[in-house]
Order: C-alpha cells, then sequence, then structure tokens
C-alpha cells in the first residue's frame, strides 16, 4: 500500500499522471478559455532594491530586495534575497513603514526603535542603497518615498547554514549605533 502511495505520489510530482491521463483527441472547438489567474499576496514584488546589512555584528550582502506597495501610508514589504538569481533562498523580510507610525512612541517605544527599526533617510545617504531596473526619475522617486520611512529587518538564513536553524536575527543599516537609552 506504501509503495503504491509513494508510485503515486512520484507521478504528480514529476508530471507523469498529468501525462498519463492527458486525452488522446484535441478538445472541442467550443472549449472555454482557461480563466485568468486571481491575484496572490506574491503578486507585485517589482520593485526592485539592493542594499548592505548589519546582521550579527557583520556586514552581509548587499541583498537583493524585492519590494511592493502594500498601503500608500506607505507601508511596503520586501523579500530579500542573497543574489537575483531565480531559484535564490529567500534570506530575509524588512518591512518599511512610514516615521508618522515608528516615531509615535505608543506604537513604538523609542527604546525598542533604536535597538531594531533605523531610518531609510539616514541610509540612502550613505549610497549604500541602490535602486535597480527603473529609469533615474523613478528610482529617485522611489527613493524619495523611501526616505520618509523607517525599516525593520528579520534575517532569517544564518550567514553559511545549509538550512535555516530557527533563529531570526534583527538586521540593521550599515551604521546604525543602536543604544538602550
Amino acid at each position: 500500500m506504501i509503495r503504491l502511495f509513494v508510485a503515486a505520489l512520484f507521478l504528480l510530482l514529476t508530471g507523469g499522471a498529468a501525462s498519463a491521463q492527458a486525452p488522446t483527441q484535441a478538445p472541442a472547438p467550443e472549449a472555454k478559455p482557461a480563466p485568468e489567474a486571481k491575484p496572490t499576496p506574491g503578486d507585485g514584488y517589482t520593485i526592485h532594491v539592493t542594499a548592505a546589512h548589519l546582521i550579527d555584528g557583520k556586514v552581509r550582502g548587499p541583498f537583493h530586495h524585492y519590494c511592493k506597495v502594500v498601503s500608500p501610508d506607505p507601508f511596503i514589504q520586501c523579500l530579500l534575497y542573497e543574489t537575483n538569481d531565480p531559484n535564490a533562498k529567500l534570506v530575509g523580510i524588512e518591512y518599511i513603514v512610514a516615521k508618522t507610525m515608528t516615531r509615535n512612541t505608543e506604537v513604538v517605544p523609542k527604546s525598542i526603535w533604536k535597538k531594531v527599526w533605523h531610518d531609510h533617510a539616514a541610509e540612502i545617504a550613505t549610497g549604500n542603497v541602490k535602486v535597480l531596473d527603473l529609469p533615474p526619475d523613478k528610482a529617485k522617486e522611489v527613493a524619495d518615498t523611501v526616505a520618509k520611512t523607517d525599516g525593520i529587518i528579520f534575517s532569517l538564513w544564518p550567514e553559511g547554514a545549509k538550512l535555516p536553524t530557527g533563529k531570526v536575527s534583527m538586521g540593521q543599516m550599515v551604521g546604525h549605533a543602536a543604544h538602550s537609552k
């Protein structure tokens, strides 16, 4: 029974079951076209930025950030990869949030902000952030919008590890000085 299950699973994963069940005749001319794909949360990560991060006391990167605007406040989320290879591993996440929210001490206490958040205006001013795949005027628009935000980075994949370990490190912009006060 287990062998039958494993064989069926293998066929499904390799597409063998689909080809084994493929119709032998062409579909009827009145067949309806396939429905349009519905949008997914994975759609829209089209803003491509690179920046190095300070993680566990070491400068790493630059990381390729693929970002999308979730709301115009702005609230932007980015998927972070070590390379721009189509099969690159997802190694982190960055949330980019309007300073009006992150600098509100009722939402983010000042001591917490200094430990885990960073100012994008300061990071952009370092020259370490590169907006890619856009004409210069559009890249400047992105940078100007992001300069009004703060970022928080969750590093999910320890440097040199073959697999994630479950340890999440808080990344920082290069040059950020964290203070407990």
